[in-house]
């Protein structure tokens, strides 16, 4: 039995016209996607032969509307691709398809066809070597002569606008279509080169034909047929946008159009036309403000005010979302935008009064924002650029308010209420049933919401803030607890807002004052999470409040760490701990046992997590950080050691038993505690700096009590570390415990000795994770010069630079064995120049210095980005060296003398055309210091130029000798870099001009 397969074969090479027609009717029947791939790939083969003229031709003879298209997109291909075979035979290739549009469109052929066949007469118009100029009235003519005439010709027939009222409705349909895809396929040509001006400027000889026949069918008076109405509509909306772009800089071509715009508003009020029209003025609403005139405005104005449109409204807010209720909210909120103005001033407009009502409407509607409500996101946004326009308005008048201006902000306030409604949070077993889309949808429209409210408050002032207290007092009073929410949501995007000192504190008073925080603990369960956890994030934005009025620290203190037990509320408790404690330190140093203890009665009953225990120890440390004396410090921070020290034992315990991934996370934890105690000890940016005071004075941390402290921080991260060392998050957590002490300005328990780092990086390995950091680390430490570790910096900086060198033999002086590591090893070096060379010479690490020059070029082209950046900062610092001490100038200028010639062909290899043009910036900084700095860096290049590694042979010696020249004469000026990337051209063959 005969497959498909063995049917479709005999197919693929068809002998006869019979036989490729039924291969186009079988492309359109069910098959494989391998078949209609072979059945595809045999059609086009016919296409591009040389027959695809006459298979076009005759396919369009078919009996089958399917074959015929195929017939019209053959032409279209051929026409695109083989158009310059036809040679002089052009001009009847035109002929040919005007005949078959006459033809075809008299038979009442289907659109898909007559589409098709006016896409190849637009391809044919596009031709550079067509001469088809007066397309449009050329084929207005032949549908009134139902005849192919010649284009010389048309000028004897009557104007246009009396030869559209004699066709019928299918002739004008076509030359619609015709019309649309023209602008349409010229559009995509771009408006950038001569060429294509040259083709827009073609098609601007159609303008008045398309006009006229644009006048007769959007006239209801002449043209009551509703199908050629919104035919017209369509393509007067491509012309007007085409034009945009193609003859922004000529109004008498856009002219031509204006006068047709009252008739397409007017469509407006038909329901067969309203789609049509509402898309065009849509359109030119959002991307063509300019082209509508002020009686345009005031004409649509009259229209969206109509009672048709104010029930389009209704239908929104009763939470109808079908179809002509959103599209013509879309048209309301297009209008807005661009009349932002005139709705903000025309008060007494009873048009544009109505207009603003209605779009008020909008964040009205029944349903959640989001998920129920898809017009309430858009409207918003209407309404944060309208009170932007109100506030650039107040500024611009100065101190005389413009007497629209308290009308506006009553509406404004009106709008704010109506958002914040918009705010309510449903209950949990409406949002249970949400996806991932919905909830963020959800939240970014409460985004907007504060940033309207920011917005506004700059209109409003603190009569804003009143209103919600108000409102939030009363949902207190009622119990509304999800309005309590989105109000106090509300206030926390006013915090910095009100932020000045002072301003809203008797506001705040209000609702701390209140019941506020009793009501969540007295029977939190009755209170939803979510309305607990925005009560939370209260107390975190308004820690200023606190800091002024501390009477409230201790009832909002104890309503946090009632929190922490609740697992949906312990992320946000923290956080507003950690931020009263940072902000209260000072305040709060009486009440440190008890904070202590609090925290040893979670860590005792098991009830937060390891985020939570992160901040709240971090808290503590805070409010240790403000004890005074220092020595009082000594205690609690002994204390806090102990919890970490703790789970560091637990930790070692648990990899005791070989359970290295139970182990990570208890090490982790610690090391995290540890971080956020060392930032919590850091002295905070308000407290003044003592400049009066020795440096080298004696402190606390020099002192054994001091120096026990410290040893207990380094031996909780050496023993999780020396372990752990293969986890990433181990490794970056511990560097990050050293830099805490790295931005402090005087003696700290996390302010280690230098060789604390060092010592980090020499137990580090090529195996070690995240080792670029670990030398980043070392290198930020090099770069952090303490002075009361003078005598520690130097033996530190040599175990650093010793073992980055030992690093580099490792990875086989390869960068691309491990291009981070690499990388990190020459910037921790680069950290050493110019102030630390006599560690870079030390006498026991000569041996090793020439290979490690070497790999610092072998990274200059190497195809690792981060490597060849790091280099080319290593030899930028290097080879401008100066003024350093005899001896220390004699090694660099040793140096220079050995590998300056190596460098300048390094350089040279890159810039010749081996590097992307991306990576040019960075070799041309080393180039340009040896320029300048080297008095050899002439010879050095010149030989570079001339040598047999030099990768292009496409520019000359005197280019090269030009191009030195130039670089010689510019002596490391910024301009050196342009002439590089011009000679990189000319050696990758782009630009053979550079000499000239």
């Amino acid at each position: 039995m005969a497959t498909t397969a063995d049917l479709i074969e005999p197919l693929l090479q068809p002998k006869t016209f019979e036989e490729v027609e039924r291969l186009v009717q079988r492309l359109y029947l069910p098959g494989s996607p391998r078949q209609i791939a072979q059945i595809q790939q045999a059609l086009q083969t016919l296409q591009k032969s040389t027959e695809g003229w006459a298979l076009a031709d005759a396919l369009l003879q078919s009996n089958d509307a399917n074959v015929r298209f195929f017939g019209a997109l053959t032409f279209t291909i051929k026409i695109n691709t083989d158009s310059l075979s036809l040679g002089d035979k052009s001009p009847k290739l035109l002929e040919t398809l005007l005949s078959w549009l006459i033809r075809l469109v008299s038979v009442n052929e289907r659109p898909l066809v007559v589409r098709k066949l006016g896409s190849a007469l637009v391809a044919h118009f596009l031709q550079p070597s067509t001469q088809w100029t007066r397309c449009v009235r050329h084929i207005i003519c032949c549908f009134y002569t139902n005849a192919v005439i010649s284009e010389r010709d048309v000028d004897d027939l009557p104007p246009s606008a009396t030869l559209t009222q004699n066709l019928n409705a299918s002739h004008l349909v076509a030359t619609l279509w015709f019309a649309t895809t023209l602008v349409e396929e010229a559009g995509k040509l771009g408006f950038e080169t001569i060429q294509t001006h040259e083709y827009h400027e073609k098609s601007a000889a159609s303008i008045d034909d398309i006009v006229s026949i644009l006048s007769c069918v959007l006239d209801n008076i002449i043209n009551p047929d509703t199908i050629l109405a919104n035919e017209g509509i369509k393509c007067c909306q491509s012309w007007v946008m085409y034009a945009q772009r193609a003859w922004f800089r000529n109004d008498q071509y856009l002219s031509r159009f204006k006068y047709l715009t009252p008739y397409i508003i007017e469509r407006f009020r038909s329901t067969e036309t309203t789609d049509a029209s509402r898309e065009f003025l849509i359109d030119v609403l959002n991307n063509f403000t300019s082209y509508l005139t002020p009686s345009d405005y005031e004409h649509l104005a009259g229209i969206l005010n109509s009672p048709l449109c104010h029930s389009f409204v209704d239908n929104l807010r009763n939470g109808d979302f079908d179809g002509d209720t959103v599209a013509f909210s879309r048209l309301l909120l297009a209008f807005g935008d661009a009349t932002v103005q005139d709705l903000a001033q025309n008060t007494e407009s009873s048009d544009y009064v109505s207009i603003l009502t209605l779009l008020e409407g909008l964040l009205q509607c029944k349903g959640y924002a989001v998920v129920d409500d898809e017009i309430c996101s858009q409207a918003l946004e209407f309404w944060i650029t309208f009170a932007e326009y109100l506030t650039d308005s107040l500024f611009a008048a100065g101190n005389d308010s413009p007497i629209w201006m308290n009308s506006a902000l009553q509406t404004l306030m009106r709008v704010i209420e109506a958002s914040w409604k918009k705010c309510l949070l449903p209950p949990p077993d409406v949002t249970s049933s949400w996806d991932h889309d919905t909830r963020t949808g959800f939240k970014a429209f409460r985004a907007d919401v504060e940033d309207l409210l920011q917005s506004s408050y700059t209109l409003l002032g603190v009569s804003l803030f009143e209103r919600f207290v108000q409102l939030a007092l009363h949902a207190l009073r009622t119990g509304a607890w999800y309005h309590l929410e989105a109000t106090v949501f509300c206030l926390n995007a006013l915090a910095d807002s009100v932020a000045e000192e002072g301003i809203a504190d008797q506001n705040l008073l209000q609702i701390f004052g209140s019941s506020f925080f009793s009501e969540m603990t007295g029977d939190g369960a009755l209170v939803p999470v979510k309305c607990q956890q925005t009560a939370v994030t209260m107390i975190n934005r308004y820690t200023a409040f606190f800091e002024r009025h501390n009477d409230y620290l201790p009832q909002v203190l104890n309503f946090l760490f009632t929190r922490l037990q609740t697992l949906d509320l312990a992320n946000y408790s923290s956080k507003a701990i950690l931020a009263l404690c940072y902000s209260c330190r000072k305040t709060l140093t009486l009440e440190l046992d008890a904070f202590i203890y609090q925290y040893e009665r979670l860590l005792s009953q098991d009830l937060i997590d390891t985020n939570t225990k992160e901040r709240v120890i971090g808290a503590i440390a805070a409010i240790v950080q403000a004890v005074t004396p220092v020595e009082n410090m000594l205690a609690p921070l002994d204390r806090l050691l102990f919890f970490v020290q703790a789970d560091v034992e637990n930790c070692l315990r648990i990899l005791s038993s070989g359970l290295i991934e139970e182990a990570q996370p208890v090490g982790l934890a610690a090391l995290k505690c540890l971080v956020s105690i060392g930032k919590a000890m850091q002295v905070p940016d308000e407290v003044p700096i003592d400049l009066e005071s020795s440096k080298s004075a004696p402190t606390i941390w020099n002192e054994d009590s001091g120096i026990a402290i410290q040893s207990r921080i380094v031996q909780c991260y050496e023993a999780i570390f020396s372990s752990l060392q293969s986890d990433g998050d181990i490794v970056e957590t511990t560097c990050q415990i050293l830099r805490t002490g790295y931005t402090e300005t005087s003696p700290g328990p996390f302010v280690l000795s230098p060789l604390k780092t060092a010592d980090l990086v020499v137990n580090s390995r090529l195996s070690t994770a995240r080792l670029g950091h670990v030398l980043d680390t070392a290198a930020l430490m090099l770069s952090r010069n303490r002075t009361e570790y003078s005598n520690h910096f130097k033996p530190a900086a040599l175990k650093c630079f010793e073992h980055s060198l030992h690093l580099v033999a490792a990875i086989g002086y390869d960068p691309t064995n491990d291009p981070e590591v690499a990388s990190s090893c020459i910037d921790l070096v680069v950290k050493m120049i110019p102030r630390h060379l006599d560690i870079f010479f030390e006498s026991r690490l000569q041996s090793m210095l020439p290979n490690f020059f070497m790999f610092s070029m072998q990274c200059l082209i190497s195809p690792e980005i981060l490597p060849k950046r790091s280099s080319a900062s290593f030899w930028t610092s290097f080879v401008q060296i100066e003024e350093q001490s005899p001896q220390i100038q004699l090694m660099v200028d040793a140096a220079m003398q050995t590998h300056g010639p190596n460098l300048a062909r390094v350089l040279m290899r890159g810039i010749g055309g081996e590097a992307a043009r991306s990576e040019l910036d960075n070799l041309s900084e080393p180039l340009k210091k040896m320029v300048y700095k080297q008095p050899r860096a002439k010879q050095w290049l010149t030989n570079a130029l001339a040598s047999d590694d030099f990768p292009s042979r496409v520019v000359s010696d005197v280019d090269k000798r030009v191009w030195l020249q130039k670089v010689v004469n510019l002596r490391g000026a910024r301009g050196t870099n342009q002439v590089v990337k011009d000679f990189w051209m000319a050696c990758r063959g782009t630009n053979h001009a550079f000499a000239s």
